[in-house]
């Protein structure tokens, strides 16, 4: 089975409206070009405001369901698309989560992935902001196959890249604001490496473009450079820019995914008896 899904990445214009407004008018260019499904990325109708630790950023929560979310179920219904629809998530007052919604392509939520691990460091300041998540490793099963969600600082754990694959996806949607330094190797790395241990396909959507508009001298450079990669660890195609704002549409074949399994089998061969020491410590 072929499909096509896309990828975006762009620079924070300034306001939530014209970010919201951008994302759709992505999500039609990448309907014309035959995608089936799309994801934004990390915290996408905002700034990355990890970068400071600022109660005014509190603002941009949103309850699921609420006006994104509403807002976008009606484009995947009129566009016939997948959306993966990463947002700032409101619990309750006070209680908020980095997430994104799963809305299939009839317009149905199918649920959400709240990210697990927090980082919390310079110009990263996300516990600030985020409650670790707290509803497992789902994958849900939507109009171009089984997809999970894995958000950014997540991708350095193995361990729920693997739970992703134990319950099932086919595709793994990889949300990111990363920005250059040491991760620029693990950007090259960590995906490919996680979807040939788990067999399956990875999309890395990143930010591009610094912030200067919202942070002057102190923004970060995000570096783009979204990709697609195969169960066999390859790439699939090119790169997006690493400089500039980009839609990206790439094809994968899912077929591929039981070629690998059966040529590499890690699901048969992995010991879950011999691993008891790892979440002791």
């Amino acid at each position: 089975m072929t499909v096509k899904i896309a990828l975006t990445q762009t620079p924070w214009t300034g306001d939530k409206e014209s970010m919201i407004a951008r994302h759709e008018d992505y999500a039609r260019q990448a309907a014309a070009q035959g995608a089936q499904a799309i994801c934004f990325q990390e915290l996408f109708y905002g700034p990355y405001f990890g970068i400071t630790q600022d109660p005014k950023y509190y603002a941009y929560v949103e309850t699921i369901p609420g006006p994104t979310t509403e807002r976008f179920r009606a484009l995947a219904r009129e566009l016939g698309m997948v959306v993966v629809l990463p947002i700032y998530e409101e619990d309750q007052p006070g209680v908020y989560y980095n997430t994104a919604v799963v809305i299939d392509a009839d317009g149905t939520v199918l649920g959400k992935y709240r990210k697990h691990h927090i980082p919390h460091l310079p110009k990263f300041w996300e516990k600030f902001y985020f409650r670790p998540g707290n509803v497992g490793y789902p994958v849900f099963d939507t109009a171009i196959g089984r997809i999970g969600v894995y958000i950014c600082y997540d991708r350095h754990f193995p361990e729920g890249w693997r739970e992703l694959g134990l319950n099932g996806a086919e595709i793994v949607f990889n949300p990111n604001a990363t920005a250059p330094g040491i991760s620029n190797r693990n950007w090259e790395l960590e995906q490919p490496a996680a979807a040939l241990a788990n067999g399956y396909f990875i999309a890395a959507s990143n930010r591009v473009g610094a912030e200067t508009n919202e942070y002057g001298d102190d923004a970060v450079t995000f570096y783009g450079s979204s990709y697609v990669v195969g169960p066999d660890g390859m790439f699939v195609g090119e790169w997006a820019s690493s400089t500039d704002a980009e839609m990206r549409v790439w094809e994968v074949d899912l077929d591929q995914i039981r070629v690998v399994r059966e040529r590499w089998q890690f699901y048969r061969d992995r010991r879950p008896d011999s691993y008891v020491a790892i979440t002791a410590r």
